[in-house]
């Protein structure tokens, strides 16, 4: 399979550049300095690599293990193709004619050497070079712990064999490796003479070093300086509610390659450290297992914030955040991440060796891990009264439904107004919109579902989307889908409710998710409405390692919710078959037996659900043939759920069930969708005198506006029309750049 061969610069994909096949990152090392002056984050990064042993090209196995030998100079001939191929194609689309120079002599001047190809983009490169660790290794005597070298590396030149005896440190001595990483990470460059080539274009950075021509012999540790651009994706500079300049990663579509070089394939699974230099008034959130301290960093007014993980993890799920934001403690505590306790507790855990909670004793009696909330101080009073009242009740109803938390402490971060998104989760810390805070008064119960439900979505997504996350970026159903049925499960548990109560409040939601999914299929392209567009290739790279992912790039695909909602109702179509009680079994024992690996539905997700549900009354015939339509846009689950269910939603929402107050709190919960629908019909009708409603929607709600706009502009109304552009025109400084895009080919 070649998929950069078929890359057509026309197309919305998004392309996957690293050749992952050939080497692997196993470890970065980042030193960053955040200016809010010029808009930039400047340092350097250094990378830990391996050779990989092997290629594999198909779907399936474990991540490590591959199905063909490694042929040397096929796979670097084949990678140094496609490379070319989709080197000259992107800088075609860039129309950058001094590029192709560029690239031409770097192609011409190759000499057969292999090329480490990182995805980036965005990024002002300034120096690429090899890490000398010879200081390194002479402070051995200090860690005694770490293992001899292996009888295999003897033929290796030291400084490979001292990484790869440092990679493989058992992970017992997490400690002493962390240190070791960090020792690493300050040592000088290299001094030998030898030099390191560089070459930049639209998606990638590739470096070369004179005479190297296959990955065993190229260096094992690299420093790359750089900094990142004011208008890079990954990242947002922009004011807070409180209009204080604050700066945060965007996640997708390109995820963090504007940030830092780095492997974007999920296959990549990496650790990380991170030390951050920030203005002293700032606060710095990250991705990372234990509460950093700030220490000041000399004379000067920043301070220095220090982040690490120890579960390898895709580079995509890295995550930081820097502004003035103020903090509310739980009652819980620091985390201090202790893994002393290790002991075998009945779980087997297959993925690699690494800290893993799962295993840890205390961990599994830890409903409620140490948390905080942050928040600009005009939203202090609602996050306090929303937020931080929540998150001990929904952290213990997951720990219920699905056992022990896969991280040791959780920040949650009121982002700024221009978020596209209700809610984001990354390890350690969940983004959430102040549109979740927004309905009904502080502390009130309608304004405490709404931001219930949403933290319960973020807070499953520590197990689906995180711990076990999609093997091809395509499948984000397997994260999204799982997250939205978890999301009513673990929010019923939280609130104690009845089984009747239970019972309305999940038939109203999927009342309102299957309105809001029928609109979507009439009302958008087929091709975005596939959960597996790659059909059977999904999961399939090139020889390289290098694939594209569907329509990443397509600006209308983030805000859509095809995945979120086809995922639930095939899940639910289960949990019907089965019993709830069953269902949750079931995703106990998916994420005992998965943790720590990523999945393809058609590979282990298919195998478990019918050996699982194996002899029990679900129809196996329409458990297949469910999963099969996820590659096409046939809705069979979707009808089956509906033949199955016939509620009587017109008598439930008149409210026969008079005394289930949890029914009306749901309805309320809903009032962010509420507010919408009324919003289109005040657009609908021209209702001018409501077109206040409209204004404060778009610019407080921008999470979930941007189809508004489309309405407005419809209509063909000049006043309406009139209102669309004054309205972005006091927001788009602030919106998230694929939003600001959506909503400029409507109005402008």
């Amino acid at each position: 399979m070649d998929p950069d061969g078929d890359l057509n610069p026309d197309t919305d994909d998004l392309p996957l550049r690293a050749n992952t096949n050939h080497i692997l990152v196993r470890h970065y090392v980042l030193d960053l300095t955040v200016h809010f002056d010029s808009k930039v984050i400047s340092g350097s990064i250094v990378l830990f690599l391996e050779p990989r042993s092997g290629v594999r090209t198909e779907a399936g196995g474990s991540q490590d293990g591959f199905t063909s030998k490694y042929k040397e100079v096929d796979a670097l001939e084949d990678g140094k193709k496609e490379l070319e191929r989709t080197t000259t194609k992107v800088e075609k689309m860039c129309g950058d004619a001094e590029s192709i120079q560029s690239s031409s002599l770097w192609h011409t001047t190759s000499g057969g050497e292999f090329t480490l190809v990182l995805d980036c983009c965005d990024l002002d490169v300034s120096k690429v070079e090899e890490v000398d660790l010879t200081s390194v290794a002479a402070m051995l005597s200090r860690f005694p712990e770490v293992p001899s070298k292996k009888s295999g590396d003897v033929s290796r030149k030291p400084q490979a064999a001292f990484i790869q005896n440092l990679i493989s440190m058992p992970s017992s001595q997490w400690r002493q490796q962390h240190q070791l990483f960090s020792l690493c990470g300050r040592a000088p460059g290299a001094q030998d003479g030898s030099t390191l080539q560089f070459h930049r274009d639209r998606w990638s950075l590739q470096v070369r070093k004179n005479g190297v021509t296959s990955p065993q012999e190229f260096p094992c540790a690299l420093r790359i300086c750089y900094e990142t651009k004011p208008a890079g994706g990954s990242v947002r500079w922009t004011k807070d509610q409180d209009n204080r300049v604050c700066v945060y990663t965007a996640g997708s579509p390109i995820n963090n390659r504007a940030l830092f070089p780095c492997q974007e394939p999920p296959v990549a699974m990496s650790t990380w450290q991170a030390t951050v230099r920030a203005p002293s008034e700032c606060v710095v959130l990250m991705s990372g297992e234990e509460q950093a301290v700030p220490a000041e960093d000399g004379d000067t007014h920043f301070l220095t914030w220090n982040y690490y993980v120890t579960m390898p993890m895709p580079a995509s799920t890295f995550t930081l955040a820097v502004g003035e934001v103020r903090v509310m403690n739980s009652d819980e505590g620091l985390s201090v991440t202790d893994y002393s306790g290790m002991v075998d507790d009945g779980i087997s855990c297959s993925h690699g060796d690494y800290p893993c909670r799962f295993t840890e004793q205390s961990a599994w009696s830890q409903r409620v891990i140490p948390h905080r909330v942050f928040s600009p101080a005009c939203l202090l009073q609602k996050a306090q009264m929303g937020v931080l009242k929540l998150l001990p009740q929904c952290l213990a109803a997951a720990h219920a439904v699905l056992g022990v938390h896969p991280f040791p402490r959780l920040d949650v971060l009121i982002v700024p107004a221009g978020f596209s998104s209700l809610g984001m989760a990354s390890p350690h810390i969940i983004f959430l919109s102040q549109s979740v805070l927004s309905a009904g008064s502080p502390g009130s119960e309608e304004s405490l579902s709404l931001c219930g439900s949403r933290i319960c979505h973020e807070i499953s997504h520590s197990w689906f989307g995180l711990v076990i996350g999609a093997r091809d970026w395509t499948e984000e159903w397997i994260s999204e889908g799982f997250a939205t049925c978890l999301e009513d499960i673990i929010w019923a548990q939280a609130q104690q409710l009845s089984l009747e109560e239970k019972t309305e409040q999940f038939d109203l939601k999927a009342l309102l998710r299957w309105r809001r999914l029928s609109d979507e299929l009439q009302n958008s392209k087929e091709e975005l409405q596939i959960l597996r567009p790659n059909m059977e290739k999904t999961g399939q790279v090139s020889e390289s390692g290098s694939s594209t992912v569907k329509h990443a790039l397509n600006p209308e695909k983030p805000f859509m919710q095809v995945h979120y909602l086809k995922g639930y109702f095939l899940l639910r179509f289960l949990a019907s078959q089965v019993g709830e009680q069953q269902f949750i079994e079931f995703f106990q024992l998916f994420v005992k037996k998965y943790h720590g690996h990523l999945i393809l539905s058609q590979v282990r997700l298919e195998t478990y659900l019918c050996c699982y549900f194996r002899g029990s009354q679900l129809e196996l015939f329409w458990l297949i043939a469910c999963l099969n339509s996820l590659a096409t846009s046939r809705k069979i689950y979707l009808s089956k759920w509906r033949m199955q269910k016939k509620p009587n939603y017109n008598k439930m929402c008149l409210g026969v069930s008079r005394s289930s107050k949890s029914l009306l709190c749901t309805i309320f919960c809903l009032g962010l969708q509420v507010r919408h629908r009324w919003c289109e019909l005040v657009v609908k009708h021209a209702y001018a005198q409501a077109y206040g409603d409209v204004e404060h929607f778009l610019i407080h709600d921008q999470a979930m506006g941007v189809y508004l706009y489309g309405e407005l502009m419809v209509q063909e109304d000049p006043e309406q029309q009139a209102l669309a552009r004054h309205c972005l025109s006091l927001v788009q400084g602030e919106m998230d750049q694929s939003a600001c895009r959506v909503v400029e080919e409507m109005v402008l």
